[in-house]
């Protein structure tokens, strides 16, 4: 889809993670922290009860796609603590998406994540990201702004979990 994923590394490092494909070995961990409904309920594409089933297909069916680059954030290299990546639309600057397990909130791991594939993406040709976040989830809208994120409007969800729900469309422009 577009040539940029082409261009991204596998692994990103940073002072306290390693990012990384997400395989199967992440499985039972990416399920057993996305299995939680305060997680489900700001996530517009996280299914809920959230099962290794479901890990899986994540594993195998979306993070091979064209239309995905994720990345499984390790914590010291080696504990599994959430995924952050870009999603491609065709005619759209990707998308940073990312979702933490809750015992790491507020430590700075989504902030440091981040900033790893902003700076990955802008090496690798892109000139936009965009992003979004609940209104109502200040969390996240710190982490993008962070990460060099601009809130540029509100919208309506139109569809998945977060149906009808307000949000803050956000931008980051390299140029």
């Amino acid at each position: 889809m577009d040539s940029i994923k082409h261009r991204l590394p596998a692994e990103l490092t940073t002072d306290r993670l390693v990012l990384t494909t997400p395989t199967a070995a992440h499985i039972a961990d990416i399920a057993k922290l996305a299995n939680n409904q305060r997680i489900h309920a700001v996530m517009a594409r996280l299914p809920f009860p959230y099962t290794e089933e479901d890990a899986r297909f994540f594993v195998d069916e979306i993070v091979p796609t064209d239309a995905e680059q994720c990345y499984a954030i390790l914590l010291g290299g080696e504990t599994f603590i959430g995924v952050v990546g870009l999603h491609f639309a065709e005619s759209l600057a990707p998308e940073l998406g990312y979702w933490l397990g809750e015992p790491y909130w507020g430590q700075g791991y989504a902030t440091e994540a981040a900033r790893a594939v902003v700076a990955a993406a802008r090496t690798a040709g892109a000139t936009a990201l965009r992003s979004r976040a609940l209104l109502a989830n200040t969390g996240s809208r710190n982490v993008l702004r962070k990460a060099g994120f601009v809130e540029i409007g509100e919208s309506v969800e139109a569809d998945n979990n977060l149906k009808g729900e307000t949000m803050m469309q956000m931008r980051l422009d390299f140029a």
